[in-house]
């Protein structure tokens, strides 16, 4: 599973992991399987740091029996897919701590290390942790990728090549993993996405986690699935797949450590009482979930409500890839409250500075469409930047106080 597309494409993460390099001993690339981080850190192994994948048995058995014989041997190196040996960090740590010199060792990991404790004590000060996930709109297109930045520092982003309709729809489906993209048609992409999917349950959901029912966990994606989007009911959840709902959250955190989905947490400051307070499922590749919710090109062009969820997702994606390796650190939140008004995602800075983003699949917006980011303004106050319509239309157009209609292809095409 280790050819990660034909053509190679810049990834913006890049400069990042240059910068990290220069002052932090350890760098740790997270991300899915198959994202391209291979590809991409294979650029940082020279003559004085050896290439090492934990993907080689041989290499993986050394890694597992005496992971500190074989740290010892390495002065600095790149070690692909870490998380098959977590006890390599302990040695790793050991390691930095007799030499602290930045830049020794850049690992990659596709399940979020980060989230076992061990992991997290015993690299805390020694190691930056960065995110790659599949490729962005804006790496496929050479655009800036810079989009909320803009929309930050008062820039409304306009386009001059609008992707609208079939166009849309079919970007939309394609996703961004580099082996789907490259591939001809979409139903070769789907093959690759139901070959990625299996790949992932039948092996490397053991390396992060004991999982007794092995079976229920396709059942329970493609479950998920159909809740993209939406707000996330556990019991409802387990119900369908025959888990309980602490089995089911269980499983789901699983799903969320192997990057194919996020909760997504509810927007909240001291003036919101009326707040539901349920994440939102959302999944990183609008192309892995199309595949899941059986969505080709013929229906999502009739069917734009069910095409809206996916291009959600989207959406979703494309904000967080950007979010990686913006100025600023941004988080990403849903909205919505008893009364059933929300907003699809609000963006805020570190100085809780909030921007909202509406996503709508037709080609106009109406007035009803603004009532949720009427709302955020009025709850943000002065820290309400923006509200945003992004619709599948052409033009960026003022539409009310700091509200703006813009093209959903300035995400890629600024």
């Amino acid at each position: 599973m280790n050819n990660e597309g034909t053509h190679i494409y810049p990834r913006y993460i890049q400069p990042r992991i240059v910068e990290a390099l220069a002052d932090t001993p350890v760098v740790l690339l997270s991300g899915p399987r198959q994202a391209g981080k291979t590809t991409l850190v294979r650029q940082f192994a020279f003559a004085h740091r050896k290439f090492v994948t934990l993907d080689d048995e041989l290499t993986l058995l050394a890694a597992r029996q005496d992971p500190v014989g074989l740290i010892r041997s390495l002065d600095c190196a790149v070690i692909d897919e870490v998380q098959r040996a977590p006890a390599l960090l302990l040695a790793i740590k050991k390691s930095v701590d007799e030499d602290r010199r930045p830049g020794r060792f850049l690992l990659t990991g596709s399940a979020n290390l980060m989230t076992l404790p061990t992991v997290a004590d015993s690299l805390a000060g020694r190691m930056e942790t960065l995110i790659m996930l599949p490729l962005a709109g804006c790496e496929m297109q050479s655009s800036s990728g810079r989009w909320i930045d803009a929309v930050y520092d008062g820039r409304i982003p306009k386009t001059e090549r609008p992707e609208v309709g079939d166009k849309l729809v079919e970007k939309v489906l394609r996703g961004g993993y580099p082996d789907a993209v490259s591939r001809a048609t979409p139903r070769r992409r789907a093959a690759w996405a139901k070959q990625y999917v299996d790949a992932l349950i039948q092996r490397d959901v053991r390396d992060i986690a004991s999982i007794d029912k092995l079976d229920h966990l396709p059942r329970l994606l493609k479950s998920l699935a159909q809740m993209a989007g939406q707000l996330c009911n556990f019991t409802q959840l387990g119900g369908q797949v025959g888990l309980d709902s602490k089995t089911a959250n269980k499983y789901l955190a699983v799903f969320e450590q192997m990057f194919l989905l996020r909760r997504v947490e509810p927007w909240s400051n001291n003036r919101l009482s009326r707040i539901v307070k349920t994440p939102k499922i959302q999944f990183i590749d609008s192309g892995l979930l199309s595949t899941l919710v059986d969505l080709n090109e013929a229906p999502a062009i009739r069917d734009r409500a069910l095409f809206g969820r996916v291009l959600g997702n989207h959406v979703y994606s494309e904000l967080l890839k950007q979010a990686t390796w913006a100025e600023r650190n941004y988080t990403l939140h849903t909205y919505r409250d008893k009364d059933q008004v929300e907003v699809d995602f609000v963006i805020e800075d570190p100085a809780g500075q909030v921007v909202g983003v509406e996503v709508k699949a037709a080609a106009s917006v109406s007035a009803g469409d603004l009532s949720g980011l009427k709302k955020l303004a009025t709850l943000a106050g002065k820290q309400f930047v923006a509200g945003i319509v992004l619709y599948d239309g052409n033009d960026t157009l003022p539409i009310g106080e700091r509200l703006w209609a813009v093209p959903l292809s300035t995400l890629w095409n600024d």
